[in-house]
């Protein structure tokens, strides 16, 4: 196999893991909403809402400050060095425009961004998340 194919292959794995961060981040806040209404336990694990308010807290500091995301950097790097096609811009505005035929200046991004994190950062009120146990930072739960 030409050595073109594993850059290739590197940034499809990339685009695929930056694929699973948006995921994490957009339905976690939709499954913590629906946990609510249904009573499920999990979705008030500190762990897991630590986690999802740290995701957006980095997408949402990184359009402030107008620095492409690193894992579409590195993807598009992967691709270039393997003579493939790359894009410019964020992340999700690429796929909203190749997708929904939706375009936008950066600044909306930015402020979607920042009221989908003022969305999470309720939803700490609306379901909260438990306190902090001994057998948690053990690894118990």
């Amino acid at each position: 196999m030409e050595p073109g194919f594993y850059y290739l292959l590197a940034a499809d794995l990339l685009l695929f893991g930056h694929v699973l961060f948006v995921a994490f981040v957009v339905f976690s806040l939709a499954l913590i909403l629906i946990g609510k209404v249904f009573a499920w336990d999990w979705v008030r694990n500190t762990w897991f809402r630590f986690g999802h308010l740290a995701a957006i807290g980095i997408v949402v500091l990184q359009s402030w400050v107008g620095v492409v995301c690193p894992l579409t950097t590195w993807e598009m790097a992967l691709r270039e060095h393997a003579g493939d096609a790359v894009y410019s811009g964020s992340f999700i505005s690429h796929w909203l425009e190749s997708i929904l035929y939706f375009q936008a200046p950066a600044w909306v991004f930015s402020v979607c961004y920042t009221v989908f994190a003022a969305v999470v950062a309720a939803s700490w009120y609306w379901v909260r998340p438990r306190r902090f146990t001994r057998s948690q930072s053990l690894g118990h739960e």
